[in-house]
């Protein structure tokens, strides 16, 4: 999976009405369904759900990944789906500009969890529940409960085991010399680095990334491309791969193999259901099925990283937390500069789009 392109300049033109508008609001006229527990709870939503007829959802879930899950549900519930997939900061923007001229378009939002962060400030999305919850690690939930993960991207450390024989036990390892010229970071993950600066202390922390670079990383943009140039042993060991990428090749027989270090961090990839919902029972039916056992063993078929505890796989069988979408909505500025000064040698950040 590659990451979005955070749009800084467009977040920016959202974020004056977006404090006015945190202000005002109130809930949404359909907070009782959403949150309605009763024991004809299910059954009550499905109903309503197929009255209703579909469920419209704006995802940056790529369409080889989320069209076998919405058949699955449709097969399932008798409802049908109306997909719109798009990058995630196209799934914000198309959310924001919808509400502001009073069109309340789609039920379902499933995307990055910055940009749901950005939709939760907007109030463009309700508090919900779902019998599901009780599977989800805490890390899943924000603090105020209005978007939930539903899948997960981790950092690991990702090496070839031909040549590399006594992984680190630590990041702090990687300052070693011995791992001088032999290890590669992925050039947009600036979020990750605030997160591991901040984990550190903030003194700490850089100290540490100057060490690291100073050693003359291998500065690569692209996950995949990462994964794929530790399976072919040009770059011994990446400090920043997502661990699934890792897992894909080994399972074709690449000498590879990922560990979670401490901290690992995450970026959330979450689902929330959309305040002003015009389907909100058919919406609240989808939001269960992708948190349910069903639908978390759809996403790691399709090699994603289930947020359910209840799939049974060790691409989250550890200790986690996620990193804090503050990073990326309100101080990217901050860490990019002093990214790009480190690694980039004070070049533009060049992201990966989804």
């Amino acid at each position: 999976m590659k990451r979005r392109a955070f749009n800084g300049a467009a977040l920016a033109a959202l974020a004056l009405p977006l404090v006015a508008r945190a202000q005002g609001g109130g809930d949404s006229p359909h907070r009782a369904a959403y949150m309605y527990q009763g024991v004809d709870r299910d059954a009550r939503i499905l109903a309503e759900g197929r009255k209703q007829g579909k469920v419209v959802i704006y995802t940056s879930l790529n369409t080889k990944d989320s069209v076998p899950i919405t058949e699955a549900f449709e097969k399932k519930t008798g409802i049908k789906t109306e997909l719109w997939r798009s990058s995630s900061e196209k799934v914000l923007q198309r959310a924001v500009t919808e509400a502001r001229a009073g069109r309340h378009t789609c039920d379902i939002l499933e995307t990055n969890g910055p940009e749901m962060e950005a939709l939760y400030r907007e109030k463009l999305l309700e508090e919900f529940h779902s019998p599901h919850f009780k599977d989800l690690p805490q890390a899943a939930f924000a603090p105020h409960r209005h978007y939930v993960a539903d899948r997960f991207n981790f950092f690991t450390i990702g090496y070839n085991t031909n040549l590399v024989k006594e992984p680190p036990k630590s990041y702090l390892d990687l300052a070693d010399g011995k791992w001088a010229g032999r290890v590669g970071i992925e050039a947009g993950d600036v979020d990750w680095f605030a997160a591991m600066v901040k984990h550190m202390g903030e003194d700490k922390g850089l100290a540490f990334f100057r060490k690291l670079a100073a050693m003359k990383p291998q500065v690569r943009s692209g996950h995949t491309l990462m994964a794929e140039l530790v399976a072919s042993g040009e770059i011994p060991l990446v400090a920043t791969i997502y661990n699934h990428n890792i897992e894909r090749l080994k399972e074709k027989g690449a000498p590879v193999e990922w560990k979670a270090l401490d901290p690992t961090f995450g970026r959330p990839n979450a689902i929330g259901v959309a305040r002003n919902a015009p389907h909100p029972h058919a919406g609240l039916a989808f939001a269960d099925f992708m948190l349910s056992l069903e639908g978390q063993e759809l996403l790691k078929k399709r090699n994603r990283v289930p947020a359910s505890r209840a799939v049974k796989t060790k691409l989250n069988d550890f200790d986690f937390q996620m990193i804090d979408p503050v990073i990326t909505l309100d101080e990217d500025a901050k860490w990019e500069k002093i990214w790009s000064e480190l690694f980039l040698g004070g070049k533009k950040i060049e992201k990966e789009t989804d």
